[in-house]
């Protein structure tokens, strides 16, 4: 067997330690096996989500409950649960005060296409926590960034949006473009793709502001739409004064900046632009926002809402293309009412930053102990271990940064010493719920892994 290198790791090691992995997972989990073989055929590829078919383990494990920071599955077998959803759960499974407002609007309606009371004390929290903005919701992020792009668009009368290469808002057609030879181009795997994405975005690399100037200098960006750090890959931290020179360039060339927390609401109360003083043009939201309803918000700020205005009173009769049927529903309301107040809290948040230290100086250490050319990067409650050196600069990078085969492995192998972690970006998030020993058995589990797979030849 080749001995062969990957991310550090012998081959034959990682071969070794991915079979063993995988039969004790196999072994532990025979109700989900069985259950999946005789239900899952009704659905598109055998799974609700196509994506979830992406999950590294020999086969999906089933949920039976999940509550605070912890799942349990079919088979019995509890999980220390660092996924979160993928942000969505990311103040904990069904949080006390989330859950009784839904109850509670639950015996009151469910969707009214009208507003509550609720929906105004909304509308204050989130000026209170993420600034003055003027906000709209939608149900996803998704909807929320296609509707901010279409408001920069009637804004500025541009056909284009900057975004950078490797990035995450959602399913935003105009977000799948990447980088190839320095060239604009519609992202590969694309499905269904008939319009050229080139004619209505623009891509540059994180943190290249020269590259940025380039394509705004043009004059047909509309808005730059970026998260303020890039999460969808290996995470990319912004080099200093990155996020000034957006804001600097934004004006020079009148572009709107368009920042979508979606990700980063994990950085801090009010998020990424709060915690740092940013001042983009709208603030963009989503996932936990409402503690797990599936919920987004997007804001736009006095100058841009005022220019909104002008743009909407100038057009002709008809639908705008923004907005959907369910949005804006009464438990959505009385969800964000109670995430925003006491869910999304200052002590909730010292809890969260506090455990994601010490995972992340856990984490390194035990890279450093068993000499792995690897890295952690932590913003606020988000933590994430990168099997390649760092620091990562670009997307570019992020996506060479990726090893599928060790990252598989790995995963499984937490999951068999019961932790689960997030399975496309090895990320790692703390909730309120969760606890010192949850993190500490991260940690332990993650030494045993390494110690396998760094073993002497």
């Amino acid at each position: 067997m080749s001995t062969d290198l990957i991310a550090g790791i012998r081959r034959d090691h990682l071969a070794a330690f991915a079979a063993r992995e995988a039969d004790i997972y196999v072994k532990t989990r025979p109700k989900a096996a069985t259950a999946l073989a005789e239900g899952a055929g009704s659905f598109l590829g055998g799974v609700p989500m196509h994506w979830m078919a992406d999950w590294p383990m020999p086969h999906l494990l089933l949920v039976a409950k999940a509550h605070g920071a912890r799942i349990w599955d079919i088979d019995g077998q509890k999980l220390d649960d660092f996924c979160l959803g993928d942000t969505g759960s990311m103040f904990g499974h069904s949080p006390g005060p989330v859950a009784k407002a839904i109850r509670q609007q639950a015996r009151r309606g469910l969707t009214y296409m009208l507003p509550t009371e609720a929906a105004l004390t909304a509308g204050r929290l989130l000026a209170d926590r993420f600034g003055p903005f003027r906000w709209q919701i939608a149900t996803t992020a998704t909807d929320a960034n296609r509707f901010a792009l279409r408001v920069a668009r009637a804004i500025t009368g541009r056909p284009k949006v900057l975004v950078f290469n490797g990035c995450y808002h959602g399913t935003v057609d105009d977000t799948f473009v990447s980088l190839e030879n320095g060239k604009t181009v519609a992202s590969p795997g694309l499905l269904g793709q008939v319009s050229d994405l080139t004619r209505t975005a623009v891509c540059c690399e994180f943190n290249d502001l020269a590259s940025v100037e380039a394509a705004l200098a043009k004059g047909d960006v509309a808005a730059i739409l970026t998260e303020p750090v890039m999460t969808n890959s290996c995470m990319v931290l912004p080099e200093a004064g990155f996020h000034d020179g957006l804001r600097q360039l934004s004006l020079k060339y009148g572009a709107l900046l368009i920042m979508d927390e979606t990700h980063t609401i994990s950085s801090g109360l009010g998020g990424y632009a709060r915690v740092h003083s940013l001042r983009p043009d709208i603030f963009v939201v989503g996932k936990c926002v409402a503690g797990g309803m599936p919920t987004a918000v997007w804001g736009l700020s006095e100058d841009t809402a005022k220019r909104y205005h002008q743009a909407d009173a100038m057009r002709e009769p008809g639908r705008t293309g923004m907005g959907t049927t369910l949005s804006a529903n009464p438990m959505q309301f009385a969800c964000l009412v109670a995430s925003l107040a006491e869910v999304m809290t200052p002590e909730n948040y010292a809890h969260m930053e506090k455990l994601a230290e010490r995972l992340s100086h856990g984490l390194a250490r035990i890279i450093d102990e068993h000499r792995a050319p690897w890295h952690v990067v932590r913003v606020g409650a988000r933590v994430e271990f990168i099997c390649a050196p760092g620091p990562l600069k670009n997307g570019t990078e992020a996506g060479f940064a990726h090893h599928p085969e060790v990252e598989a492995a790995i995963h499984t192998g937490l999951i068999n010493r019961g932790t689960l972690i997030a399975p496309f970006h090895n990320m790692m998030l703390i909730s309120p719920a969760t606890k010192k020993a949850q993190v500490d058995r991260l940690i332990a589990s993650f030494d045993a892994i390494l110690s396998d797979l760094f073993q002497a030849a």
